[in-house]
Order: structure tokens, then sequence, then C-alpha cells
């Protein structure tokens, strides 16, 4: 039986920070995320946690550290979101569009979305690097706490400080995330979903995160949290050992106005076998094509994604796309047919018709990542070109191997 967590109090979310402390010294800046999504609480109580705690032991602090509420309306009415996805939003294209309209004229989530991109950038401009970014979610069905990153070497080496799965490539089938917004501009961006929407773990499971976050990015030395080694082997624990990093092969995609009906009882990282009956998809029974792992099966009203399918990457492959980023060895690829580099060299466009012979998993591989389809040409984007790493290269995680 799953023990519920309690419910915020409307007082709570009267205010968009949740806490901003500030270090002795100088040091890096950390911004943690909660309640993006207004069906998901356990961020914003797992960030009061461990504000109040920072503040009652009077931890020495490096750096700084904000705590923000996300879907402030949303969390309110205790729904995911009320016009819009607050965490589909997030495009170069949409924050113009939205910036120029008159206030009365947004929705709740461009409003929601205007007060945190004003104050991102404010927090980008008084403070130090390097900038951390953490958004805590959960998720609708039972699951273990995992992580979520877009394909950035600086995510998969920070992500490497947890004894959690990985999840890799997920901005391929999302459109508009935060964290892919903050990405795009170089930052070190994570997501963790720490279980089940309203189940207790959730919690527990974010708190212990953010502890193991905070130390391993240097704002508080491990010797002066003697409960680390237990924050560590809980998360441990909670995943049974499970390290291994995964990527995203396919979703079932949902539309506005689609009848679905997720079968109970599936979680994400679950083995399931080739004919089992998944869903229900307007009227269409929907079976497994063949043994797979699910990841994030939807058991909620709202939401554009049923289910995913994932796969383990081989930690030889791992390693090898890191060698190959790493002495840019994608610069050969504008030499083959149908294959061409866009004006800023920042993204690939890659003829379909021609260029067959590429796949994936080969782009995969050098940090690319499928983007915009332009006719008959895909563009690929680069995460590499675009991460700040010389804001990363001298601290400890980055280092490691």
């Amino acid at each position: 039986m799953i023990q519920t967590q309690p419910i915020i109090s409307e007082k709570s979310l009267s205010t968009r920070l949740i806490g901003e402390i500030s270090g002795q010294e100088k040091g890096p800046t950390f911004i943690l995320f909660g309640g993006i999504h207004g069906n998901e609480p356990a961020g914003i109580l797992a960030l009061e946690r461990v504000f109040d705690d920072l503040k009652k032991y009077s931890l020495p602090i490096k750096g700084k550290i904000y705590g923000i509420r996300g879907n402030l309306k949303g969390l309110s009415a205790r729904k995911r979101f009320l016009d819009h996805d607050l965490n589909r939003l997030w495009t170069n294209s949409n924050i113009p569009i939205i910036r120029n309209k008159a206030p009365e004229e947004r929705s709740v989530e461009e409003a929601e979305l205007m007060e945190i991109y004003a104050l991102l950038k404010e927090i980008l401009d008084t403070n130090t690097a390097p900038f951390y970014f953490i958004d805590i979610h959960t998720t609708s069905s039972r699951t273990v706490p995992f992580i979520t990153i877009n394909d950035a070497l600086i995510n998969r080496r920070f992500s490497r400080c947890f004894p959690l799965p990985v999840v890799l490539g997920i901005e391929e089938y999302l459109h508009g995330p935060l964290l892919s917004y903050i990405n795009e501009r170089g930052y070190l961006a994570v997501g963790i979903e720490s279980g089940q929407h309203d189940a207790v773990e959730a919690v527990d499971n974010a708190i212990s995160f953010i502890w193991i976050a905070l130390v391993s990015a240097e704002l508080i030395p491990a010797s002066e949290l003697p409960e680390l080694k237990v924050h560590y082997h809980k998360l441990k624990n909670a995943t049974y050992g499970n390290r291994s990093f995964y990527e995203i092969l396919s979703r079932r995609e949902l539309f506005p106005g689609d009848q679905f009906k997720m079968e109970e009882g599936f979680q994400s990282f679950e083995k399931i076998p080739e004919g089992i009956l998944l869903a229900e998809h307007n009227g269409e029974e929907i079976l497994a094509p063949k043994d797979s792992i699910i990841f994030m099966p939807l058991y909620q009203v709202l939401g554009k994604e049923g289910f995913f399918f994932i796969r383990k990457i081989p930690i030889w492959a791992l390693r090898v796309s890191e060698v190959l980023r790493k002495f840019k060895w994608d610069n050969f690829f504008s030499l083959f047919p149908g294959v061409s580099w866009t004006a800023n060299k920042e993204s690939l466009k890659v003829n379909i018709k021609i260029a067959k012979f590429f796949r994936k998993p080969i782009f995969h591989l050098f940090g690319y990542r499928r983007g915009v389809l332009e006719g008959n040409k895909v563009v690929m984007s680069n995460r590499e070109s675009k991460s700040k790493k010389d804001m990363y290269k001298h601290t400890a995680w980055f280092r490691r191997k």
C-alpha cells in the first residue's frame, strides 16, 4: 500500500521562491525546480524540507542555492496544468511570442513561464558559474527513481554521481521542456523522477537526491553531511542497484481528443513479453510488438505520451561516444552525400532520401538528436557544440573517469 504525502498549503504557494541561500564563499549557483507540473507536489515538499534544514543547521555553503516553485496555479488546483503544459512551452520560437503578448492576453501557464523566465535571467545575470539546474518530477505510474537528461557529456558525467538509472534522449520526443531550453544554452540540466505522484517515497527520494547533488556540485563538503551515505544507500536500495543507462526507442503519442487507457500494473523499467496487452487507444487494443522494456506508462487524464519503449545502452557504446565527441570526428559528416551543416555549424541537415546509410544510433554516438523536419531533410542538433564544458571542467565529478 502506498503511503500518501501531505498536501501543500496555500500559504506555501503564495510565492515563487521556496528559498534563496547564499554561502559565505563564492562558488557554484544551484537552481532547483519543483512542481513544474501542478499534480506533482513531491518536489515542492522535498525542497521545503531541504531549505528548512539548510537554515536550521547552518551548514557551510560555498555558492548560492535557489529553490523555485513551478506552476503555482496548477499546484493550487492540483492539476497538471490549466491551459497549457508549462513543461512544453520552453522553445526559442514560442518564448518571444509569449513575451510580446500583453499580460492580459497570456494564458495561465504563459504567465507562469514569464515569471520563471524573468527570475532565471536575473539569477544568471547576478550569480557566478558554474550553474546547475535540477528539475524534480514524479510519474503517474509506480516507478523506481530515475534520471532523465539531454544527451550532453556534462549531464552524463554529473548523473554518475547518483546510484540511479539514467534515460537519454527524451528530448527527441518531448517538445519544449524547461531543461531542454536550459541545456540549449549550454548549462548542466538534470531531471529526477523521484517516484509516483502522491507517494511519500517520492518526497524522500527527492530529498536524498538533492543532498547528494549539493555535495557532488561542491556546495557543501561531504564531511559536513554525515547522513550522505544514508541518502546514497536509500536511492541505491530504491532502484535495486540499477545504475544502467538507457535510451528511448519509441513512444505511443497521444493527440487531443484521443481515448487512451493503460492496462493496470505496469511500471517504468519493467520487462514485458511480446504480445502482452498494454493499453486501449481509440478503441484499438495495443499489444507489445516484441519483448521490450516499458517506460513511463500513463495513468492520468492529461498527457501526450501513452508510454515509451527503452533499451539498455552497453557501457562500451557510452565510452566510444565519449571518445568520438572528444575528438570531434563528426566534422567528417559533411563529406558524405546528403549531409550538410547548418549556417552556424551547430546542427546537421540530413537528406533522408540520400543519406539512408545513416541511422539514429550513429548520430546518437556523436551527440546528435533528431530535431525538426524540413521537407525531406531532418535537422540533427548537437548538444556538445553548445555545452559550456569549460564551466565545469575543474569539478571533481567532471574529471572522474
